[in-house]
């Protein structure tokens, strides 16, 4: 993914008013993030714990969606593994993460969900750029293009059903 600035992550929102995602909060730390190996920028609302974001490209145009996930506890015990990039996590290290569809359906109260890396970082682990918990990744036979390349797949499916 290239470096994008603030005022195009604003600008990239399908999923809310323009209002919204004027108010939003973006990252303070966009020149440090490892553009190179994200397939996707997502960040969590530090003021609203349910809330997330995510801006990917898409054919040469920025996308940006809200979404949101409960906030309730799980089990450390507990594992879930993330629909994007097939890494488990413990706890809550993996959310429902939902957004309201785009246009009117999303007026209308419809939305998509995906089960996804809590933290977000989902473009880091495939790379092994940063480690989940122990037993958080599987060893594959493919290779870590192709495990990126269905990461990539797997959101733009997730993306195609947000705009649909």
């Amino acid at each position: 993914m290239q470096a994008v600035s603030e005022q195009d992550i604003r600008a990239s929102f399908v999923n809310c008013s323009k209002g919204e995602a004027k108010r939003l909060p973006v990252p303070h730390d966009l020149a440090e993030r490892p553009w190179g190996d994200l397939d996707f920028l997502g960040w969590r609302d530090p003021s609203a714990p349910d809330r997330g974001y995510l801006v990917t490209e898409r054919d040469g145009v920025l996308i940006g969606v809200t979404l949101r996930h409960p906030a309730q506890q799980r089990g450390f015990l507990h594992r879930s593994m993330c629909s994007l990039c097939l890494t488990t996590h413990p706890g809550n290290g993996v959310s429902l993460m939902t957004g309201r569809r785009a246009g009117r359906a999303g007026r209308e109260g419809n939305s998509v969900g995906l089960r996804i890396c809590t933290d977000l970082a989902c473009s880091l682990y495939v790379r092994g750029k940063k480690t989940p918990e122990p037993g958080g990744r599987f060893e594959e036979s493919l290779t870590v293009e192709e495990q990126v390349e269905r990461t990539r797949a797997k959101l733009s499916a997730f993306l195609d059903k947000l705009l649909a």
